[in-house]
């Protein structure tokens, strides 16, 4: 990579990194080119010329948080054992992410889906997509679990996925809204609950 291509990627990725900061202090929609521009001291038409357009860096913007999602509470999980153990990682991990980083934050995925829920178009398509694909990918874990028989084989693992991620949106809502700092203890305790009642 020569040094004009390295350093043209660099200010991409602080212009999406701004971008991110941006969407999760006041969402998708409030995103716009000028106020990226702003906060990096960088025209407008230089912001254009390395994101693209207004709807182009809210896509990209999804597709960082996800990535930073994934790079911390899924890929270090696939190194546990196919089961219980991987799940029960995956499942710490996220709370723990909620925890240190959402709270402060925001969840742009849950933040994101209530923002765009009735507004049909690319950009809810494309959260959409995110999110389902990180739904499937936790009813595998959940089913390799009932696979290896450590939760029984009745378990819906659309179920119990739906209820993890139910954990984690009460979790926020207590974190940030009622400032409970108790909220992540909560939020594990439940999790524990839900994988006892599914125990083989």
């Amino acid at each position: 990579m020569d040094a004009r291509t390295q350093k043209s990627e660099m200010t991409r990725a602080a212009i999406v990194g701004a971008a991110l900061d941006l969407v999760a202090a006041e969402g998708l929609e409030a995103l716009t080119l000028q106020a990226v521009a702003d906060r990096l001291g960088l025209s407008k038409s230089g912001v254009f010329s390395r994101a693209g357009s207004r709807e182009a860096l809210q896509k990209a913007v999804i597709d960082e948080y996800g990535r930073r999602f994934v790079a911390e509470v899924f890929a270090p999980a696939m190194q546990k054992p196919k089961g219980l153990a991987r799940l029960e990682d995956i499942a710490r991990r996220w709370i723990a992410r909620t925890r240190d980083v959402e709270t402060h934050a925001g969840c742009i995925y849950m933040a994101g889906a209530f923002e765009l829920d009735d507004r049909d178009g690319p950009l809810r398509d494309h959260l959409h997509a995110e999110i389902i694909r990180w739904r499937a990918a936790l009813r595998r874990t959940v089913q390799q679990a009932i696979d290896t028989g450590e939760l029984r084989a009745d378990t819906d693992p659309a179920e119990v996925a739906s209820e993890l991620n139910g954990v984690v949106m009460t979790l926020l809502h207590d974190a940030r809204f009622l400032r409970d700092p108790n909220a992540a203890a909560h939020a594990a305790a439940s999790w524990r609950r839900l994988v006892k009642s599914h125990r083989a």
